[in-house]
């Protein structure tokens, strides 16, 4: 049978074809496998599926949580667990960073259940960061979202200081250039950070990082802005008010989150400048119109975003705590 040359193909075939093989080679040059576990720890799977199960079930927000939390842990310095240590007296870790104090605890909880099962079943086998990208995506099934292949076999970081989340992990008050910056610095391309961006349409945002603004940004709706002063007026006296990213289906992970933001109901100023920015409008309008496209490009980002900065052999180490370096 003939090859059929590339430029008859479509564009949609090309780029997966790109795509199929740029993954490739990233799997091969980071050592990383999806059976990684199969022998040493066979039950790695039921356990995990487990355990998330319960915890989403008892605690709702688990899911959006996670998924927050896995992407503060990946854009800062790799998916390699840094995230996850605590302080000690000697060092200020990522998590108490002040635009990591909103973490949610459910998060951080779903994964000390997990390593706590998997190291009653394979002690020293199972790594933090591969137990939070596993996590990250079977939650986000659970929400509906879109499945994606999860390599493992990467290694937890020993490192994990406050300064740099401080300056390296992007906030909803920066300019649309700067944001994109920081993507574009990691690898990332305009698309991909917008499809990244979907990821608000599950779990809520804290009133302080938005509240201020409210009276200032014209791009909100009127009524919806008024609605967010009533919601966040006690917030000065109570820094943990909170309101749903995605007023509409606050708990599905769908493309909602794309077709509020025209209609002025985007709460976060970065939000806004997703559909303000002449860069990043046409992937919005492109997400809001096709849920399958806005699937399929989140997908492959996250995919993406779970090879980012991992450490593998020994760049890292098998955390027996995943609170603590051993």
């Amino acid at each position: 049978m003939a090859a059929v040359p590339p430029s008859s193909l479509p564009h949609s075939a090309v780029a997966l074809i790109v795509l199929t093989l740029a993954f490739a080679a990233l799997v091969c040059e980071s050592k990383l496998s999806v059976d990684y576990y199969a022998k040493s720890c066979p039950r790695f799977n039921d356990i995990m599926q487990q355990t998330i199960t319960n915890k989403q079930i008892t605690s709702s927000t688990t899911a959006a949580g996670t998924l927050r939390l896995f992407f503060h842990d990946c854009f800062l310095d790799g998916c390699d667990g840094s995230v996850l240590l605590s302080s000690t007296p000697f060092n200020s870790a990522e998590r108490d960073a002040e635009i990591n104090l909103s973490l949610p605890g459910d998060a951080f909880d779903v994964i000390v259940r997990a390593k706590t099962a998997l190291e009653l079943e394979c002690p020293n086998t199972v790594s933090c960061a591969d137990i939070l990208a596993v996590a990250t995506r079977d939650l986000l099934i659970m929400l509906g979202g879109p499945h994606y292949t999860v390599y493992l076999g990467r290694k937890d970081s020993r490192i994990s200081k406050s300064s740099l989340a401080e300056s390296d992990l992007p906030r909803p008050t920066l300019p649309m250039s700067r944001i994109i910056d920081m993507f574009a610095k990691r690898g990332f391309t305009i698309q991909e950070m917008v499809a990244l961006s979907g990821a608000h349409t599950v779990g809520l945002s804290h009133c302080k990082e938005f509240s201020f603004n409210l009276k200032n940004d014209t791009q909100y709706n009127p009524r919806f802005a008024q609605a967010l002063q009533q919601a966040c007026a006690g917030y000065p006296q109570n820094p943990t008010l909170s309101v749903f990213n995605d007023i509409m289906t606050p708990s599905k992970f769908d493309n909602l989150y794309f077709q509020n933001l025209p209609k002025g109901l985007g709460v976060l100023e970065s939000d806004h400048g997703l559909y303000s920015d002449p860069r990043t409008i046409p992937f919005v309008e492109l997400y809001a119109k096709d849920q399958n496209k806005f699937f399929q490009d989140f997908a492959i980002a996250m995919q993406k975003l779970s090879f980012y900065g991992i450490k593998t052999g020994r760049g890292g180490e098998i955390r027996r705590r995943c609170d603590a370096v051993n």
